[in-house]
């Protein structure tokens, strides 16, 4: 597998010398290798414009076919309009291309020797080197050693309702989606356990998401597909007001983009209850209100949303009002290394439709060894952690919960005299204790927090400006 990926990734370098980067590089391998998979499934493409044109052209003929091809592809309608959607190509020099063809379309190169799943698994592969090397990419690219873990305990499960659905506003290259179907296929045997229509419907009417940016849309397309996988994706900003905004799931899974980036603007949605810019309040706030009455979410979330005063204590308050925030998992330092070092997060588990009584924080960040390339991400940092979660994907296991020396409840009232303050730690670091100081990594990492967390309150203050709401004297 690693061979497969290593050439395919190892042509971008060529590719490099024709004025391509990764993220262009991996577009234009996503049109060919669909075209490819649309030859070998038998998926109707137009007459002429289908894998075998390109396998019969080669120089000048083949790349301004190729260039003529993309639009064309483009205006189809379903999945083949939605990859190709304004497609363009990249190549300059007709040799690369072919050269790319041919290693696709090579027995001796592997790929089309590679059933569904181990295509689907190297395609994985190389959008996991994207998101590595390619600075920004990360974002779209959760661990997904992660997705699994929260895949496990959040159980989404087809069979607890005729319509039961899954859903991710700020899916990416669709992780979350993928991680969900795939435990699906491992509670039932691949399937087998499952009727013909719950079949039909898990692969064609259960996946949902929304992507901000059509390049990404484009990738989680793919993936999906490679995946067996229909979704409905939605390309646009999901905290925007529209159609999206109006459907209810019963399991949200998602991780929205961390930064500024998109910040300082406030969404137009009568729906949301307090006015903000900050898009991970908004996205909390979205997923509130897209969940179902009784439905569940894990989110993940960076530290300052767990603290931040004004608008950020106000959705807390919300949050804790609407639903029952029963869990929050601290994660480690150094999770979205190398997509997105030093980001400090966590995952949030709530369900709709009870007020929150208690919470229970798991800590596995203090005295935890830091993730990195290294010493990776592996199922092994989420066992202790799932095992106490319990079996009940809503919290609520039978026999209840224990608290143990890195899992600890705390009531309604303990966390109101804390000041709505989620950011809770108990354990004592001992790297602190022994004198030295923090490696140079975990100091960034929080004043990189610090620095979020003041850009979030002066956009929040500049929001009540514009909207009149504070008096321009009092902050002088």
């Amino acid at each position: 597998m690693s061979d497969v990926v290593g050439k395919l990734w190892g042509f971008c370098n060529t590719l490099r010398h024709d004025g391509m980067n990764y993220g262009s590089y991996i577009e234009q391998l996503t049109y060919l290798l669909f075209l490819k998979m649309a030859d070998e499934k038998g998926l109707a493409v137009p007459e002429g414009y289908d894998w075998n044109s390109l396998t019969s052209k080669s120089g000048t003929e083949l790349l301004e076919h190729y260039q003529q091809m993309l639009p064309k592809l483009g205006k189809e309608g379903g999945l083949l309009g939605s990859i190709f959607a304004s497609a363009i190509s990249q190549f300059r020099e007709p040799i690369n291309l072919k050269k790319l063809i041919t290693m696709i379309d090579s027995e001796e190169d592997d790929w089309s020797s590679l059933d569904v799943d181990l295509k689907a698994e190297a395609y994985e592969g190389l959008l996991q080197k994207y998101a590595a090397e390619q600075k920004g990419a990360g974002q779209y690219f959760t661990p997904r050693e992660a997705i699994r873990a929260v895949c496990r305990v959040m159980r989404p499960d087809i069979r607890e309702s005729k319509e039961f659905t899954v859903h991710d506003p700020a899916c990416g290259t669709g992780g979350f989606l993928i991680g969900a179907y795939e435990w699906m296929l491992l509670q039932t045997k691949e399937g087998a356990q499952l009727s013909p229509k719950e079949r039909e419907r898990l692969r064609t009417k259960t996946y949902s998401g929304g992507e901000i940016v059509l390049e990404t849309k484009r990738l989680a397309l793919m993936n999906l597909y490679l995946h067996e996988i229909e979704a409905d994706l939605f390309f646009g900003d999901s905290l925007s007001d529209g159609p999206h905004a109006a459907r209810r799931f019963d399991c949200v899974l998602t991780n929205p983009p961390f930064g500024t980036k998109g910040a300082g603007e406030v969404p137009n949605r009568e729906d949301f209850t307090v006015t903000t810019s900050n898009k991970q309040l908004n996205f909390m706030q979205h997923v509130v209100h897209v969940l179902k009455n009784g439905g569940r979410a894990a989110m993940v979330m960076p530290d300052n949303v767990l603290f931040e005063g004004g608008a950020g204590k106000n959705i807390r308050q919300l949050l804790m009002e609407d639903c029952d925030l029963h869990t929050i998992l601290r994660l480690p330092i150094g999770t979205f290394s190398p997509y997105s070092p030093g980001v400090k997060a966590n995952i949030l588990f709530f369900r709709k439709g009870l007020p929150t009584k208690e919470v229970w924080v798991y800590d596995l960040r203090t005295n935890i060894e830091k993730v990195t390339k290294r010493h990776p991400l592996t199922a092994s940092y989420f066992e202790d952690f799932e095992k106490v979660y319990g079996d009940d994907p809503n919290g609520h296991p039978k026999g209840g919960r224990q608290e143990t020396e890195r899992f600890r409840r705390f009531s309604r009232e303990d966390i109101v005299e804390r000041g709505e303050n989620l950011d809770i730690f108990w354990l004592r670091d001992e790297s602190l204790e022994s004198g030295d100081l923090p490696d140079p990594e975990t100091i960034v990492s929080e004043i990189r927090t610090h620095l979020q967390t003041a850009q979030d309150a002066l956009d929040e203050l500049s929001v009540l400006l514009e909207n009149g709401r504070v008096n321009r004297n009092e902050t002088q």
